[in-house]
């Protein structure tokens, strides 16, 4: 070694193939497979704390799951055969969890005890068990129920609601039928709660809900929002050829019968009063899938753009004359309702006036 060879840079070696391997590899790893190990990690938990098991049980059950599962991930090697271990105890848990059935048969809250159902006989439905709760507060009412006969050939209107009751941007919505006289059938796609059950969003993702589709008097679906709750309905009539006002009852039947036959879950995010609505108004938009359609509370502008509504008004100011609070609070439980509060609607003239 000469005295100035210390100073001088040695050169690095290149590194080889299996070497650039395996540091991609590394990178993925931390950068892709542990974040989504994470995340299912993390579901297969809530999954557990939410089962069927018994309460002072799941707790412990989840945290010893997501333990597990993240031990595989940390000190099985090679990575190969941590993610196999892994990815096998993930679909374990969801083969369990898609053993957890729906029921109709639990200690229901009263307004959604008794589930409706239609019966056909040709041209003409009955529909069993049409809701009309006698409201005195929103939580302290007395249930009713009845009977209706409709004859489909007088079907003449559909209208959309849209309830807005906190955030701009997410609106519940319902769908009203009219029939000749001044009849309307209204549908309220909803969880089914069990006594003592309140609304979570969370809890919506994890099987805590069946699905319910509640048919009802307006004097009922529409009063208790305008006048008990305080939210904001918004009534629009929306353009159809009686084919497809017929089609598009015909599909909420048929889910009404489908429920009350064979229950379904609840879930917030693939099966709720959004998604489940969206198949059955998706005609009325006439287009392809929009991002309104998921954040509803701009559904009255898509309908606005794709003339499914009328549009002889800006759009601002026709919003503005479908809110129907102030003539629902004037209405009260008038048998005439579904009338008074239609009157001067944009669009709307008296159901027995419109065309077949």
């Amino acid at each position: 070694m000469t005295p100035n060879s210390a100073s001088i840079p040695q050169p690095q070696p290149t590194p080889t193939a299996p070497a650039k391997r395996r540091r991609l590899l590394g990178v993925f790893w931390w950068l892709l497979i542990w974040p989504i190990c994470l995340l299912l990690t993390l579901w297969e938990g809530m999954a557990i704390n939410y089962s069927n098991l018994p309460h002072w049980l799941s707790p412990m059950a989840a945290a010893a799951v997501a333990v597990a599962a993240l031990a595989s991930l940390v000190f099985l090697k090679p990575r190969w055969r941590a993610l196999a271990v892994f990815v096998l105890l993930f679909a374990f848990i969801v083969v369990g969890w898609e053993q957890i059935p729906p029921s109709n048969d639990r200690d229901w809250q009263k307004d959604v005890t008794i589930l409706p159902w239609a019966e056909f006989s040709g041209d003409r439905v009955t529909i069993h068990n049409i809701r009309n709760c006698n409201y005195r507060s929103e939580t302290d009412f007395d249930v009713r129920h009845y009977d209706r006969s409709f004859d489909l050939d007088k079907l003449r209107s559909v209208d959309l609601m849209l309830v807005h009751w906190g955030s701009p941007h997410i609106a519940h919505t319902m769908l009203s039928f009219g029939f000749e006289g001044d009849q309307y059938l209204c549908f309220s796609i909803e969880t089914r709660k069990r006594v003592g059950q309140t609304y979570s969003t969370i809890e919506g993702f994890f099987k805590q809900y069946e699905l319910t589709y509640v048919v009802a008097d307006e004097r009922d679906l529409v009063r208790l929002r305008t006048n008990y709750r305080g939210e904001q309905v918004y009534i629009y009539r929306l353009k159809a050829t009686p084919q497809l006002r017929r089609e598009v009852l015909l599909g909420y039947l048929q889910a009404v019968n489908s429920l009350h036959d064979r229950p379904e879950w609840y879930n917030a995010l693939t099966s709720n009063c959004t998604t489940n609505i969206r198949r059955h108004i998706q005609p009325f938009t006439h287009g392809a899938w929009d991002w309104r359609m998921l954040l509803n509370g701009h559904l009255h502008e898509l309908i606005y753009e794709r003339g499914a509504v009328d549009t002889t008004l800006p759009q601002p100011e026709l919003q503005a004359r479908c809110l129907v609070n102030d003539r629902a609070k004037t209405a009260g439980d008038d048998e005439d309702f579904s009338r008074r509060i239609r009157v001067g609607l944009p669009g709307i003239m008296p159901v027995a006036a419109e065309s077949p």
